[in-house]
């Protein structure tokens, strides 16, 4: 999958160091994969979630959230926010 844009995920990664590891795993990850549907990004994430467009991935044991909208007939990841968890319940309740 091409992932656009890992500004995001260098940008949070820069207030949250502890996020950095498991975010730059995820990258790699879905730099690596082909997905065509939620069933094949669930067998490589277990935990990833949908709301309406976006899909969601909990990074570090539910510790930050990724918030994506994935294009699997271009193969193209894009990076929506990258949230605390506290941060997410904010915005998902908005």
């Amino acid at each position: 999958m091409h992932v656009i844009s890992e500004k995001a995920l260098r940008e949070f990664w820069q207030r949250h160091a502890a996020a950095k590891g498991p975010l730059r795993s995820w990258l790699t990850a879905a730099r690596r994969a082909k997905w065509q549907n939620m069933a094949e990004v669930r067998h490589t994430f277990n935990t990833t979630d949908v709301a309406g467009i976006y899909t969601i991935f909990n990074i570090k044991g539910n510790a930050y959230r990724l918030i994506t909208a994935i294009h699997y007939n271009r193969q193209k990841v894009y990076i929506r926010n990258v949230f605390t968890h506290a941060e997410y319940d904010r915005w998902n309740k908005g």
